[in-house]
């Protein structure tokens, strides 16, 4: 069944933007998405709906809404049924901290990310990029030590839980940098990467 209109803004070179338009391919919402932000820049008329001057932002009806994650729930909710948002508030929970935990993973990978897609080999400081990778390992862990439990982030099913890692872990395993092994992400990595949304609008080149 088709879905009302459904706007997304924001370039596809952003985390944040990929997250929203992988789900909305996940969804099978009918969508149009409008690149802004970055080396596109920024309306007047943009910057009056979403004043922090960031992306994504989506135009959905009446409802103008910012802030990626909150996007996602929104989503969910709206056009994902139970299948997507839990009625259960412990699963739904369960599910949804990954969604918060990858705000402090974003952290650690920016500069690793910024470093080898968007600054000239010969100007990389290696040692705060080796900081970087490792502060991601330590983060990483944790969600290993997860997987090796359970199939998915978001429990038995692929969900909304797997959403915001599922972008991050695409640049990490693209990263040319040395970095430990996680079996059990690696498998979880494949798994995403196998799914058509995923493949077509996140697997793109790192910009």
């Amino acid at each position: 069944m088709a879905h009302p209109m459904f706007t997304i803004w924001g370039r596809l070179n952003s985390h944040n933007v990929k997250k929203v338009v992988w789900f909305a391919e996940e969804l099978g919402l009918d969508y149009v998405r409008n690149d802004i932000g970055g080396s596109f820049g920024y309306t007047a008329e943009y910057l009056n709906k979403n004043p922090n001057g960031m992306v994504p932002m989506i135009e959905d009806r009446k409802v103008v809404l910012w802030e990626s994650n909150t996007i996602l729930r929104y989503m969910a909710a709206e056009y994902g049924g139970d299948r997507w948002f839990c009625a259960a508030p412990l699963d739904r929970a369960l599910a949804e901290r990954w969604m918060d935990w990858q705000q402090v993973y974003a952290e650690a990978q920016r500069l690793p990310f910024l470093s080898f897609a968007r600054t000239p080999c010969e100007q990389w400081d290696m040692f705060a990029i080796e900081r970087g990778i490792d502060e991601c390992a330590r983060q990483l862990a944790v969600m290993e030590r997860y997987l090796l439990e359970t199939p998915w982030l978001s429990g038995e099913y692929f969900g909304i839980g797997d959403i915001p890692m599922g972008v991050y872990a695409y640049t990490w395993f693209s990263l040319p940098f040395d970095k430990p092994e996680f079996p059990a992400i690696a498998n979880w990595y494949e798994r995403i990467r196998r799914r058509p949304g995923y493949a077509e609008q996140v697997m793109i080149p790192l910009t």
